[in-house]
């Protein structure tokens, strides 16, 4: 609460708005229904399936702000049905597991639901995933001519890089920690959109640029374009950077999960798997 009253005051908005907006960052997949569990608050919801209180209380048709929620009830959540893109096509990644790995994490760290995964690589019931085990991860991604990005140019991953090194330096933020995120986004692929409707390089939520275009950068922002997505991710993670005093684990945590769910819950498993990816990818670049 003290971070987001030192936001508050750094961009005249509420606290509580602070709270929300870092919460809804770019990455967690999900969808569906969501069973609340003792301790759960919606806005911790809403940060793990990166949406707003606000879509929540719609969708479930909740009463006030949604401060009756209680366990065991059980909620609609954004997913596939809501967020997916008009039009689409498959691709697939080979992914090669690594040690730690689970399939929850892995269908995380690609928005993708770990169903297709089980049924694109013939898994047992289990589940289980071995070390040295190469994966097919089907990915929907937006046609090149589809929706939104229809007549935006789309950089090469090389000029995405290089842009995101650019913004790294006007914003102050180590550029091998935004490259590293991007990598463990979207591998610099402008085009993505998730299954959760995150944008691009950088998986922006609209939200979320939205409230980096009023609040932070102060100029209107069009994540569909590279160079808007990637200043908006960096700066993100630059206020994130700030409000952990430069600690690039907890900032990358908020990145993915929310820094008011990392606050409130601590990091869920699939979190703390992005962190290492992110801070190994670090040292790579």
């Amino acid at each position: 609460m003290h971070a987001a009253r030192g936001l508050a005051r750094r961009y005249g908005i509420p606290a509580i708005a602070v709270l929300l907006a870092v919460a809804v960052t770019a990455s967690a997949s999900g969808g569906g229904r969501y069973r609340v569990r003792p301790g759960d608050t919606l806005s911790a919801i809403a940060a793990r399936y990166h949406t707003t209180v606000a879509a929540l209380v719609r969708l479930n048709n909740l009463p006030g702000k949604g401060d009756l929620i209680y366990a065991g009830s059980v909620l609609r959540v954004p997913g596939a049905s809501h967020a997916a893109p008009a039009r689409s096509r498959v691709v697939t990644t080979t992914y090669v597991v690594r040690p730690g790995d689970a399939l929850y994490a892995i269908a995380a760290r690609f928005h993708v639901g770990w169903r297709a995964i089980a049924r694109r690589n013939h898994l047992s019931h289990s589940l289980t995933v071995y070390i040295g085990q190469r994966l097919r991860i089907p990915r929907h991604v937006a046609a090149p001519s589809a929706g939104p990005f229809r007549g935006i140019a789309v950089p090469s991953r090389s000029a995405v890089a290089g842009m995101i090194r650019s913004a790294a330096a006007h914003w102050g933020v180590d550029p091998r920690l935004a490259l590293g995120i991007s990598w463990e986004e979207a591998g610099f692929n402008q085009h993505m959109i998730s299954r959760v409707g995150a944008v691009g390089a950088m998986q922006i939520m609209p939200g979320t640029g939205a409230w980096l275009a009023t609040y932070v950068v102060h100029r209107p922002l069009n994540i569909y374009r590279a160079q808007d997505n990637v200043t908006a991710g960096v700066a993100l993670l630059a206020v994130l950077l700030r409000e952990t005093n430069g600690n690039a684990r907890l900032a990358a945590a908020g990145y993915y999960q929310g820094l008011a769910s990392v606050r409130d819950r601590g990091m869920f498993a699939d979190t703390k798997q992005y962190v290492a990816n992110v801070l190994a990818l670090r040292n790579r670049f």
